[in-house]
């Protein structure tokens, strides 16, 4: 019973990870293109938003990687059997 407790947790951990890795990821999106259209050409900061999403994206993909390899999350087929 607890086993089944402690799963639902670390599912809905895994859950809300993946939901904030992906509003952080469209958040910097959206802020590299707003500095795109306001900063000067000289400014970096389209460039270092960019980049942060990136490694957000990364990050993302080894968590979903990880949280897979340790049963936290469990992948379903697409006919629906």
């Amino acid at each position: 019973m607890m086993d089944n407790v402690h799963s639902a947790v670390r599912s809905m951990f895994a859950k809300l990870v993946v939901v904030a890795l992906l509003l952080a990821i469209v958040a910097t999106l959206f802020s590299g293109l707003f500095f795109l259209m306001k900063d000067s050409n000289n400014s970096k900061r389209t460039v270092k938003a960019l980049t942060f999403r990136v490694l957000l994206s990364l990050t993302l993909i080894v968590f979903l990687v990880v949280a897979a390899g340790m049963g936290w999350i469990h992948p379903h087929s697409l006919t629906g059997r």
